[in-house]
């Protein structure tokens, strides 16, 4: 599943798109595009796994990619979408084509509040995203205070949604191998310093995964092609044999039906 750093991205293409007059059509039929057909888009924000289109005078455009979701660009525009495509948001020179998401659908402005209420703080954002509603954005405090109150352990509550919003399994794999954690901690043992080194990880390595386009978390010597790392060994345990820092086979467990990634040499219980 897409995590946090791909909807940022994309956010961030999609800005293109703020300001313009924009034609919608769902081929598959599955979302009432006439609800936002000849909307003016007024915002595009990412918060977490979702993304968020505002539109003015109309409907939130609200996607989740799940695990099969991708949105695909076409400039010029050549061509009808195909007949998948669940929601094309076009202009005269760009159309964007979502394709397999497991969310697609209009919100008005409750159902986009009831959305981000129950969504964690998100590393990646610089501010709150609603001014009047929990979550908001980039707030430590309030992301260490749902993270203490998990009664599970710190690797199932990184992966709630309602704790951080964006946090999947490759990066809470590679953040508690940084910080030295195991995941089956009880994530009401992690001190004050964990917790800040935990969050300004977090922030770094979900903002480096914005600008690379993918997740690398291992060490790239300076002047050598980041993007160049085969995907097999750009992480440090995150699906790995063995431990990249010190080459100890990688244990994996399963948390809450996901598999997890731990060195038990680097991350002692």
């Amino acid at each position: 599943m897409p995590e946090g750093h791909t909807l940022h991205r994309l956010a961030g293409e999609l800005q293109e798109l703020v300001g313009e007059r924009v034609s919608a059509a769902s081929p598959q039929g599955r979302f009432p595009a006439a609800a936002v057909d000849g909307a003016v888009v007024a915002a595009v924000e990412a918060y977490g796994k979702h993304l968020l289109v505002d539109l003015a005078e109309h409907p939130t455009v609200h996607v989740h990619l799940g695990m099969r979701g991708k949105l695909l660009r076409f400039a010029p525009v050549t061509g009808a979408p195909m007949p998948q495509v669940r929601l094309r948001l076009a202009t005269a020179d760009v159309a964007w084509d979502l394709i397999a998401p497991s969310t697609c659908e209009p919100l008005d402005a409750a159902g986009r509040e009831r959305l981000l209420a129950g969504l964690g703080p998100d590393p990646l954002r610089a501010g709150p995203l609603h001014p009047d509603i929990l979550p908001r954005g980039a707030d430590a405090a309030e992301a260490r205070r749902r993270l203490r109150a998990s009664r599970g352990s710190v690797g199932v509550a990184l992966m709630d949604q309602s704790v951080l919003a964006g946090v999947g399994n490759v990066f809470r794999a590679e953040i508690l191998h940084a910080l030295r954690i195991a995941p089956e901690r009880p994530a009401s043992r992690v001190s004050d310093t964990e917790f800040d080194a935990l969050w300004s990880g977090l922030a770094a390595m979900m903002g480096q995964a914005v600008e690379d386009g993918r997740i690398i978390t291992v060490d790239v010597p300076a002047g050598e092609d980041r993007l160049a790392v085969p995907e097999a060994v750009s992480r440090r345990v995150y699906r790995r044999d063995a431990c990249a820092d010190c080459g100890t086979p990688v244990v994996t467990t399963t948390l809450q039906g996901r598999t997890s990634y731990a060195c038990p040499r680097c991350q002692p219980d």
